[in-house]
């Protein structure tokens, strides 16, 4: 009997949301884990190209999907990254009406916010992200791949700043 290996984790295409320069790290997260938030904090300080996907776990994080699904029609008014720091810098308010105050500052287009929000687009970007960390081996957050290696957990939090 084939022992169970993961699937190496997809290199960012054309879809995926990638900001910086330096070194690619490509990122599983979610908006409601505070190691994310801890996690992005120490990303932003390093010269690195860093790769977001979403990793909305439910069960552990009930805000993690609809915060998912912000950022998301965030970005089909080209405002992703504006709402992705928005969302970690105040994990403490995900619930709808701050998703939508947030939209108005940034100038989104609120009712189209709120439709993008639910579309079924959005939907599949999200799960689309979720599965490609699913059969690369991600089981939690944040998880982080660095030159192949994957680092799960708290330990991505640690290790981060040996990468740039």
């Amino acid at each position: 009997m084939g022992s169970l290996t993961s699937a190496p984790v997809p290199p960012p295409g054309p879809e995926d949301r990638v900001r910086g320069c330096g070194r690619l790290v490509i990122l599983y997260a979610n908006f409601e884990c505070p190691y994310c938030a801890v996690l992005e904090l120490r990303l932003r300080e390093l010269p690195l190209r860093v790769c977001f996907r979403h990793f909305p776990v439910p069960a552990r994080h009930p805000r993690a999907r609809p915060a998912a699904e912000a950022a998301e029609a965030a970005a089909l008014q080209g405002a992703f990254w504006e709402m992705h720091d928005a969302l970690y810098a105040d994990q403490g308010r995900l619930e709808d009406p701050h998703l939508w105050a947030r939209a108005e500052r940034l100038g989104l287009d609120v009712e189209r916010f709120h439709a993008d929000r639910r579309s079924p687009a959005v939907a599949a970007r999200i799960d689309g992200d979720f599965r490609s960390g699913i059969r690369a081996g991600v089981a939690t957050t944040p998880t982080i791949f660095a030159d192949g290696e994957r680092i799960d957990g708290r330990s991505a939090v640690d290790a981060v700043a040996g990468l740039a």
